[in-house]
């Protein structure tokens, strides 16, 4: 089975509240990010990123931020998608592009956890796509009273087994390069 990474709205965005971001969970993201995309690079699999635009300051179409962030090391050969919907599929091309690799299944990293990485992985798994989602990829910030280990947790619940396997990196890499030899 084909698998393709999915690398959604890892971007300067996020940064513009300078408090908001150091309130995201998750301090190893950007290491975990880093290490599924090199797996699916070592594995010839796909790596797709995505930006999102929205009506919001550093979102709109033609802010400065909206930009991969630095840590992203993205090849001309991976494709960069912008989409204006929470989740990857509706508002682009995402669908045929998968098709055409003949890809099954989508691993899920980014950015936030619980909006448009979980959107995607529910809209990929009704499309068809096995999915797992890389909780240890993704990252959020707290929501009103809730904090990021109440989202994280939320979002896993309703996600595992209906819509996704929630999954590690290590389980992601080992699969991949398993199946690549």
């Amino acid at each position: 089975m084909d698998t393709a990474l999915l690398v959604i709205d890892i971007q300067d965005s996020f940064k513009i509240d300078p408090a908001r971001w150091a309130s995201r969970n998750n301090p190893a993201f950007e290491q975990n990010v880093t290490e599924l995309i090199a797996t699916f690079r070592e594995a010839s699999r796909p790596v797709i990123f995505v930006l999102h635009n929205d009506s919001d300051p550093g979102f709109r179409p033609g802010d400065p931020e909206v930009r991969l962030m630095g840590f992203l090391d993205r090849r001309e050969n991976e494709p960069l998608i912008v989409k204006n919907t929470r989740n990857a599929f509706t508002s682009t091309d995402l669908q045929q592009r998968l098709d055409a690799l003949d890809v099954r299944k989508v691993v899920i990293s980014g950015i936030s956890t619980e909006q448009c990485c979980e959107t995607t992985t529910r809209v990929a798994a009704d499309l068809g796509y096995d999915v797992d989602f890389v909780t240890e990829a993704t990252a959020t910030f707290p929501i009103g009273s809730l904090s990021t280990d109440a989202i994280v947790e939320r979002t896993e619940a309703v996600l595992n087994k209906r819509f996704a396997r929630i999954a590690k990196v290590s389980d992601v890499k080992e699969e991949l390069l398993v199946s690549a030899t």
